[in-house]
C-alpha cells in the first residue's frame, strides 16, 4: 500500500522545562508566530505551539535535550530584510551551503535548536 501524504502538520523541536515563556517571549514577541492553544489532553506535558504558515511549531519539553541536525525549514519572503533583521537584534546566524533555485540561511533559538529560513529564487 502507498501512503499518500497530504501535508506536513508540525515539526516538534526541544526546550528544557520550565522555558515556555520565554520560548513565547522569542517565538511569539520576536518572531511573531501565532501561538496556538494546545490540546488540554497534552497540557501537563509542558511545551508549547505555534502557527507557522499552513502548518505547526511545536516546543516540547525535554529533560535532556541532545544537539541533532534536526531542524524546521519555513519558506519565507524578504529573506534578505529578515536577515536583516535577526543581525540586527544579535541572533547568531548560521550561512549554510547554497542550494540552486533558493536562498538560504539558519538561526538558532534560545535553546540552541537550528531554524531554517529559505526563499525560492
Amino acid at each position: 500500500m502507498k501512503i499518500e501524504i497530504m501535508k506536513i502538520d508540525h515539526v516538534q523541536i526541544c526546550i528544557p522545562k520550565g522555558a515556555e515563556d520565554e520560548a513565547r517571549a522569542f517565538y511569539s514577541g520576536f518572531l511573531g508566530l501565532e501561538e496556538i492553544e494546545k490540546p488540554d489532553s497534552l497540557k501537563a506535558s509542558g511545551g508549547v505551539w505555534f502557527k507557522a504558515g499552513n502548518a505547526e511549531l511545536h516546543l516540547g519539553v525535554e529533560e535532556n535535550i541532545v544537539k541533532t541536525k534536526s531542524h524546521p525549514a519555513f519558506v519565507i519572503v524578504k529573506i534578505d530584510e529578515v536577515k536583516q533583521y535577526l543581525i540586527d537584534n544579535g541572533v547568531k546566524l548560521k550561512e549554510e551551503i547554497q542550494i540552486p533555485g533558493r536562498k538560504r540561511f539558519s538561526f538558532y533559538d534560545p535553546f540552541g535548536n537550528r531554524v531554517e529560513l529559505f526563499e525560492f529564487d
